[in-house]
Order: structure tokens, then sequence, then C-alpha cells
């Protein structure tokens, strides 16, 4: 390139490039189209290569370090400028549309005539599109005669006329019997064309309509539509009509009136012909019955859905109203009021009224049982009643007075838990405070709501078992928290109640468990309506039954007379408090003291009897349907399972020291555990049964069969315990001792229905054992990769080739190294496009705030301007004011 400055550089490689100056000889040639679309990209080229030249500062050059001759490296030169404008311009035609669109919600927007408005129909609509759209046509082509509507001619259409009409000749729309004419089918077999068959035109294809054929093929479809829409209206007319006509013959029949006796009986005489109506009269009758219609009642919803106010109100009218119906009958007076509500007229005594003392004079009202049998009132039992009430209202004070004492002083309720006599958890009735049984068999409708557990015995004494649930259910509906402020109250001292009557029934020595099974669906229902006291009663209970446990552990655990184990009722109520109550919570304000109780009755209890291992056993299953979900580690439960099978069973132990493990054991063979061992010879023929609690707990038999289906139930709790715990880490250190114990079982002196269940029970702890040995891994250090030693011997290759060095002789390793390596390089890279694209739009963002800042100081520049200019004039103003005042001053 020539030396000088740019413009003389860009000048001497146009010329040179044959881009400048006038290069035609003279003669004047036409060229085609493509060749001169090709000197332009010539041209073209030619400019952009003098362009790169001119400016070599836009061009990076690699420098490659062994340059071989005839080998292409890509890379080595490349354009940054021009790279960089052409990824901005792809980034403002995807990215930053992307960008602008982000937040935008599409939608379609329905154009079409008429779609939105619902006055024009199906029909108009159509019409009014065909119009626009012919209107769009004959815009487009104005003076295009074939898509006119209709050509007139001196106000007749001209496709009415024939330009044959003169010749004798008709359309072919004429009637064809007129003489003298030919038609149109003739002509076209005798005249021209007739030796042609038809056979010929049917291969042929057919013929493209035109756009007049296929409107006017629109219209006529659109018309028969129409007529048959039209007809259809019509036809439905005529129904109506008709029905309109046959409405009198039905309104006739509905509010005709009862027919008379001489209408029924048919006349003999013979009736004249039916005179025509008089207009006035048929005026009357629609009048008549425009006013019926209007004074007939209106419909009104009955099957609303109700509230739950309003569903206990109703509710608790009807129990009203059975309960009055059920009084009067009683008495034997008849319902005021019939079925549809209407009060009936009061009946007077008659000869079937006759009793002893009846009188016929006396207008007083009857009892039902007459005056005479029913003597005086007797106020004996209210007198009782309300003697009862007052022993119980101290009972409660004297109650309430003692929990503040417990609550102020600790030492005091040492001292009471230590000497005190053992409480019950239901006081006992006074039975010369028992109500005689009710004479009527009929239940009644109507309670009153209980404030005390006499007072709902006093309710439900002389009802059967199944009768109690349906009390308990009309008390609840009677007395709904949304009917008054007070049952609020009155429903939580009922929880109350119920938790100390199911303690009552399954009291010794006839429990009633049928009964608390139908008591407990409500009994949970209101401890979820009220969870706080009845949790609050039933922690009180817990209360009770500790101090009752640390009374009898302070008399002497050993003891008979010490009651460390609990009774029917109080397993009753552990049992409730696990159905009511979540159990699987780590920590819970009536579970959570019902765990350490039980575990306190398996730690601190000791046998002496056959019923004390059967309560125990009870507990250790209680305990295991607590931990059912939690799966928390209970030892007392499994420590008092194996120690039920060593008082049960013959073992070769000793004494406790000699058993494997470390359960408590501190009545193995002792003198009053000996006799509990179970004798081979006598449990020979025995079959294993359901364990019978309440047998065992009311009356201490030590009869084989019961020996042996507690020692099958102890077998099985320790089963389902190794199934709890066998995802503990010591599950291996806590059974293992356990396999040992029964092991060591002498199978020789236990009956067949005990084998069978033993062999299975030790075959099962053995593999969960061996299970859990394999998957128990030792503790190791953590696991790293070791450090290598330091050295200083050089590292020698043995190919010289810097290739063959990088390429690995394992194919896969070399085909994951060439993964690994893509893989990096595509990361790097999306990496930096990421990068631009973060550029790009936070430069976008700047635009963006700079053109809203513009526009901003834009608008306060003008508002500004505004205001000075406002204030100039107004200090101008106040100058010539000035002025005008010193001029006057002067004068």
């Amino acid at each position: 390139m020539a030396k000088g400055s740019q413009l003389s550089q860009l000048k001497a490689a146009l010329s040179q490039a044959g881009l400048t100056g006038n290069h035609t000889n003279g003669k004047k040639r036409t060229r085609a189209i493509s060749d001169k679309e090709k000197d332009r990209a010539k041209k073209a080229a030619k400019l952009q290569e003098i362009q790169q030249k001119l400016n070599p500062f836009d061009v990076k050059v690699t420098k490659v370090k062994h340059d071989v001759g005839g080998r292409k490296i890509r890379g080595v030169s490349g354009r940054p400028a021009q790279s960089k404008q052409a990824g901005l311009e792809q980034r403002k035609r995807t990215l930053l549309k992307e960008y602008e669109e982000k937040g935008h919600a599409g939608g379609i927007i329905d154009r079409r005539f008429g779609e939105n408005d619902p006055t024009m129909s199906i029909e108009e609509r159509m019409l009014e599109r065909f119009t626009k759209e012919r209107q769009r046509a004959s815009r487009a082509g104005a003076f295009n005669l074939e898509d006119e509507d209709e050509l007139t001619h001196y106000g007749q259409s001209l496709s009415n006329l024939d330009d044959f009409d003169n010749a004798g000749l008709t359309l072919e729309d004429d009637d064809e019997e007129d003489p003298g004419q030919i038609s149109r089918e003739a002509v076209e077999k005798a005249h021209f064309g007739g030796f042609e068959d038809e056979s010929d035109h049917e291969d042929e294809p057919e013929r493209k309509k035109s756009k007049a054929e296929v409107m006017a093929e629109v219209i006529a479809k659109s018309k028969e539509h129409k007529m048959l829409r039209q007809i259809e209206k019509e036809r439905d007319e005529n129904i109506r009509h008709q029905l309109d006509e046959d409405f009198d013959s039905i309104r006739d029949l509905l509010y005709s009136q009862k027919p008379s006796v001489a209408d029924v009986i048919p006349s003999t005489t013979v009736t004249a012909e039916p005179t025509k109506e008089n207009p006035a009269t048929i005026d009357a009758d629609y009048d008549q019955r425009v006013r019926e219609l209007a004074f007939d009642q209106r419909a009104k919803p009955k099957d609303r859905t109700k509230t739950d106010e309003e569903i206990a109100l109703e509710q608790k009218e009807q129990l009203e109203k059975a309960e009055q119906r059920r009084r009067k009958r009683m008495l034997g007076l008849e319902d005021s009021e019939d079925e549809d509500g209407q009060p009936k007229a009061k009946r007077r005594k008659g000869g079937d009224d006759l009793d002893d003392d009846f009188h016929e004079e006396v207008e007083e009202e009857w009892d039902g049982l007459g005056n005479g049998l029913g003597g005086q009132p007797d106020h004996g039992e209210e007198e009782d009643d309300g003697e009862a009430e007052s022993s119980e209202d101290d009972d409660e004070d004297q109650g309430g007075d003692e929990e503040e004492d417990d609550d102020d002083s600790q030492d005091s309720e040492d001292e009471e838990g230590e000497l005190g006599e053992h409480d019950t958890l239901v006081p006992s009735r006074n039975e010369a405070n028992r109500p005689k049984p009710k004479t009527s068999s009929e239940l009644p409708f109507t309670f009153e709501c209980p404030s005390s557990h006499d007072e709902f015995l006093e309710i439900v004494d002389g009802l059967d078992d199944g009768d109690v649930p349906t009390v308990v259910q009309r008390i609840r509906v009677l007395h709904h928290p949304s009917l008054s402020p007070d049952n609020k109250h009155k429903l939580q001292v009922l929880n109350h109640v119920l938790i100390d009557y199911v303690l009552y029934i399954t009291s010794p020595p006839s429990p009633r468990f049928g009964l608390l099974t139908s008591l407990l669906p409500h009994l949970l229902a209101l401890s979820r309506s009220y969870p706080t006291q009845s949790a609050e009663y039933f922690v009180a209970k817990l209360r009770l039954m500790h101090q009752n446990l640390r009374r009898g552990v302070a008399k002497g655990p050993l003891d008979p007379e010490a009651k460390t184990w609990p009774g029917i009722p109080e397993l009753t109520l552990l049992r409730v408090i696990g159905a009511i109550w979540p159990t699987s919570d780590l920590n819970h304000i009536v579970v959570s003291p019902t765990r350490l109780l039980m575990g306190a009755y398996l730690g601190l209890g000791r046998v002496r009897s056959i019923s004390d291992i059967a309560s125990g056993l009870f507990l250790s299953t209680l305990l295991l349907q607590y931990e059912q979900v939690s799966k928390r580690l209970v030892p007392e439960a499994l420590s008092f399972s194996v120690a039920a099978v060593l008082h049960l069973a013959h073992t070769p132990y000793v004494d406790a020291a000699s058993v494997p493990g470390t359960f408590a054991l501190p009545d193995f063979r002792a003198d009053a555990c000996r006799i509990l061992a179970l004798d081979a010879k006598k449990a020979k023929d025995t079959v294993i049964r359901k364990t019978n609690i309440l047998a065992l707990l009311s009356n201490a038999s030590s009869d084989q069969q019961v020996k042996v289906d507690l020692l099958n139930t102890s077998l099985d709790l320790i089963g389902r315990f190794a199934d709890l715990y066998k995802g503990l880490d010591g599950f291996i250190e806590l059974f293992d001792p356990v396999r040992d114990i029964l092991e060591a079982v002498e199978t020789k002196r236990l009956p067949a229905c005990l084998k069978t269940s033993l062999s299975p029970l030790q075959d099962k702890l053995k593999k969960m054992l061996h299970f859990a040995r394999q998957s128990r891994q030792p503790l190791l250090l953590q696991v790293h990769k070791p450090i290598p030693i330091a050295t200083y011997i050089p590292k020698f290759e043995s190919s010289s080739s810097s290739y063959m060095r990088r390429q690995d002789p394992d194919r896969e390793r070399n085909e994951a190294a060439k993964l690994r390596n893509q893989y990096k390089e595509e990361r790097k890279g999306a990496i930096r496009e990421l990068r631009k694209d973060a550029r790009f739009l936070a430069t976008v963002e700047q635009e963006k705030q700079k053109e809203k800042d513009r526009a901003y100081h834009e608008r306060m520049k003008r508002v500004f301007g505004s205001l000075e200019g406002e204030r100039a004039e107004q200090k101008a103003m106040e100058r010539e004011k000035a002025k005008d005042k010193r001029r006057s001053g002067r004068k």
C-alpha cells in the first residue's frame, strides 16, 4: 500500500481496485441483472478488504510458536471489535427483546364485527361481516365490474334480461312447453357438441369457481339456514300457542271445585245447545285468575345449609318437644297441639275417666293418677339431696385446700405420701343417698348437665348400659356452647364427670368395659374441645396415682397390703390416655407424666403374685403401644418382660447375679416367687389362650393355664420389642443377653404349646443379631488422600512428543479426559457468555436510568424556568409598584 496520509492511501487503494474513474469503452450495451448483482457483490467485498487494510488495529493476531507451512490453524487471527459488535447485535435481537417483554401478559383480542355485541343475532352478524368484506373488496377494485353486486339499466336488473328475447329464444329457466322454442339440451347435443361422448367430459377436472360463484353459493346457504331457523321458530310458536289454548282446560282441572250431587247424577232432561259466552264474563274470569296468581304464595327454599349453631338449636328444640310429649303421655294428658302444630280443644272428662275420687262438678286439671292415690309429696329425698350436695361441696373445698397445700409446701406432700392412707381415684357413693330405680322404662329426652359425679350417677341410675351413651349425647346437645355462654363451663365439668364415671364403671367387682367403649367417643370429643381443662384433670389423676405408689413403697414393697401395682381402674385410665392424647410427641403435658408413672410402676414394684406379673405385663404392652411411632427405648418394659420369663419358666440360673445382662431382678429366686414357676406335669395338656386380665387382677389365681398364658405373653412382648428396637445402635448389647436367657430356658419342662412359641423367637433373635453385627462398622479416621513425601528426583519422559504424553493408553480414560476437558471449556464459555449478558443488561438498565434522569432533569428545568419567569415578572411588578410609590411621594 502506498505511503502517505489516510486519504491518499484510500484514493490509491480505490483506484488500484478499479472502483473509481470511468471504465466504459464508449460502447453502450445492455447487461443482465444477474451480472449487475455479481458486480455489486464484488465491489462490496473489495471495499470491505480495503477498509480492513486501512485499519490494522482492528485485527488481533496470535503468534504461532512453531509455524508449519501449509497448515491452517484456527484462532490465529481475530477481529474482536467485529465479534463484540456482532454479539451486541445478537443480544439486542434476542436478550433485549425478552427483557422488554418480561412481565407482559399477551392475549388474543377478538376484533370480529359484532362478536361482543349481545344484542345482535347470528344472522345479523354474518350479514354485517359479509357486507364489510364486500365493501373492502370493492375498495380494492373500484372499476371491477365482475365484483359488482348487481348491474341495472333504467331501474331493471341486467341479469333478468336476455339478449335473445326478441329473436324468439328464451332462457333455460323459461317454460319449455312454449311452442317454437329450442331447449338448451337439444342445442348442446345436436348443434354444438352432439358428436362428443359424455364420458369424455367425466375425466376432465372440475372448473375452478370464480369469486362471484363462491359468494353466491355462500349467500344461498346462508338464506337456506335462515329459512330453516324461521321454519323451526314458527313450529315452536305454533306449539306454544297450542299450549296456551290447552291451559284453560288444565287450569279448570287444577282449580275446579268439588262436584255437587246435581253434577254427579246425570240429568234426564235434554240440555239445550251451548250459547256463546259474554265477553264481559270472559274478562271478569281473566281478572279473577290474574288476582289469584298475584296472591299465590311464593316458593321458599327448604334445603338451605344450616350453621352449627342452628343445627344445635334445632336438635335441642326437638329433644325438648319430645320430652314434653313423653311427660304428657306418662301423665295421661293429651297433647295440646296436633301434628300440624294447631292447638287441640280440651277434652272434658267423661265416664271412661272414672276413678275413686271422681267428681264431675270439679273443674280442676286431672293429673292422671287421681288425687286420692298420690298422697302427700315426700320431701325427704330432696332434703337428702341437698345434704349430699352440701357435703359434696365441702369435699370439693377440702380437696381444693389440699391441692393448695400441696403446691405451697413440698415437704408436707412427702409426709402425706409416706404416712397417709391409700386414696381411691373415684370416691364411692353413699348407699343411703342412692335413689330408687325408675319405674318408667322410657328414656327421658332432656337432662340437666351434672355438676358432679354423684349427680351423673343419679341421672343414669336404673338405666341400661346401652342408654348411658344416649344420655350423654342428649346432654351435649342440650348444652351446646353456642346456645348459652355458661354451657362451655358445664361441658368442661361434664368432661371431668365422664373421666370419673369411666373409673367408676371399671372398678371391681363387676367392671363394664362395653360401656367404656361406647363412652370413649364422647370423652374424646370433649377432650379435643377443651384440651387444657381435660389435661389438667388427667394430670390430677396421675398425681393421685403417683402419690398412692409412693405410699405403697414407703409402707413396704413386699407387704401384701401395699398397693404398688395399678388396679383395673388405674390401668383403664392409662389406656384411655393413650387413646385420647398423642403418644409420639417428644414432650406432652399428659403423656410424658403417664410414661414416667408406668416406668415407676415397673421399676419400683416388687413381684409378689401372679396378679402383679399380669399388671406389669399389661403396663409393658401399653408402653409398647405408646412407643410404636416414636420408637423410644423403655428399658423398664423390656426388663420386666425378661423377668416374667425368668419367674415363670425353669432356668439353670441360681440367683440374679448369674443371669447374663444387667436386668433388674430384685425378686428372682425369692421365697414368694418360687411358687410362680410353671409345673410341667400339670401344664402338659394346656393350650395357649388369650389372657383374661380382668380375672387375673380380680382373683389371684395360680392356675397352670394362667401361667402358660402369661409366659406366652412375655415371649410375644420380647419379640415385639425386638422388632421395635432393631434400628438402635445398641441392639446387640441390649438383646444379646436376652437371647442367652431364652436359650437357657429348659424346654423339657415346658408344654408343647410354649415350645412352638419359644423356638421361632430364638431363631428370630439369632438372625437379627447376625444382621446387626454385619451392619455395624468400626469407627475409622477421616478418609482422605495420602499426602506424598516430597522428592527431588528428576522426572524422565519416555516419549519426546508432547502429544503422545497427553494421550492415555487406556481408551476409556482417554475418552473420559476428553469429556472432562470439553465440559471445562463449555463451562468456561457459558460463564463468559453469562457475564457478557449481565454486562449488557446492566448497560441497558443504566441507559434506561440515564434516560429517566435526563427526562426528570429536563422536567425540573422547565418547572424551575417557569417558576423563575414568574418570579422575575413578580419582581418586575414589585419594582414598578415601588417606582409608582416613589413618584407619588415626590408629588
